[in-house]
């Protein structure tokens, strides 16, 4: 695989948090900011993975990343972490609500208690995490960015993938939502949809470690044809990485255009899955 370029977005030495940091997507997005002259909260539930994340990005970017360790289920967790971020960097000017989990599981045969836990990250983290940030925008009065990292299962959900299509769709319209809130105090809310990411090149995705056992068993294929499957079955035959999902992000807080309750799909094209 080729690697991403640089970003050539200049963000002004603005400060993002990001949450879900430790995982491959969020890896990229942090990455990717920082790459843009951006400052980086990077706030995960795992200290210990946060703290691997951190170090590394340190070598390169010295104190201009910092880790906050933050449980999205819980207000207090949110809110204490905003404050916090507030302290280190002074600002907080873009949010990227990354945070979530997965599970496999047909309706038929779905154990409402694993339903029931993906509610609790994908629904009421991003609500916690909304209300959180419209209340620091709010007292800092200078406007701002919130990006949700969606998925194509919102708009093409997929069989044995429940919980997650719907649980994504109902944090998705929250994101909807607050772009018309949040809008008279300048607040911008977007959307990035991506289908399956691997790993940002050095960390495998935890979500596809979780599933992607199943989904190989379903179709019959090793590790490496199960990315190949995804590869070939968009219009642009791409893989999608964690830099290209951060470069959606990018977009968004770098006010390319006056946009506010977009979605960017990043999947190389799949029709059935283009946000209507």
């Amino acid at each position: 695989m080729k690697p991403e370029p640089e970003c050539k977005y200049d963000l002004k030495d603005r400060v993002a948090m990001v949450t879900g940091a430790a995982g491959a997507i969020g890896a990229g997005i942090c990455r990717g900011l920082l790459r843009s002259n951006c400052r980086v909260a990077a706030t995960d539930i795992s200290e210990e993975q946060l703290d691997i994340l951190v170090k590394e990005f340190q070598s390169e970017s010295g104190n201009r990343i910092a880790g906050v360790v933050m449980d999205v289920t819980s207000q207090a967790s949110v809110s204490e972490g905003i404050k916090k971020i507030v302290e280190i960097f002074g600002c907080l000017d873009i949010g990227v609500v990354n945070a979530g989990i997965a599970h496999v599981s047909t309706l038929r045969d779905m154990n409402i208690s694993d339903f029931q836990k993906l509610e609790k990250v994908n629904v009421e983290g991003t609500l916690l995490v909304l209300k959180e940030l419209a209340k620091h925008f709010e007292a800092q009065k200078t406007g701002g960015d919130i990006v949700l990292i969606s998925t194509k299962n919102v708009f093409s959900p997929g069989a044995s993938f429940g919980a997650y299509s719907a649980t994504k769709a109902a944090a998705h319209q929250l994101a909807r939502i607050a772009s018309l809130e949040l809008a008279p105090i300048g607040v911008r809310v977007n959307m990035v949809a991506p289908d399956a990411v691997f790993s940002d090149g050095t960390r495998k995705s935890g979500l596809w470690q979780q599933i992607g056992p199943d989904r190989m068993k379903a179709r019959g294929l090793d590790e490496k044809g199960l990315e190949e499957y995804y590869r070939s079955r968009n219009l642009l035959k791409a893989q999608i990485t964690a830099d290209h999902v951060a470069n959606a992000v990018l977009f968004f807080v770098s006010h390319q255009t006056p946009t506010t309750g977009a979605t960017i799909p990043v999947d190389g094209g799949l029709p059935d899955a283009t946000p209507r």
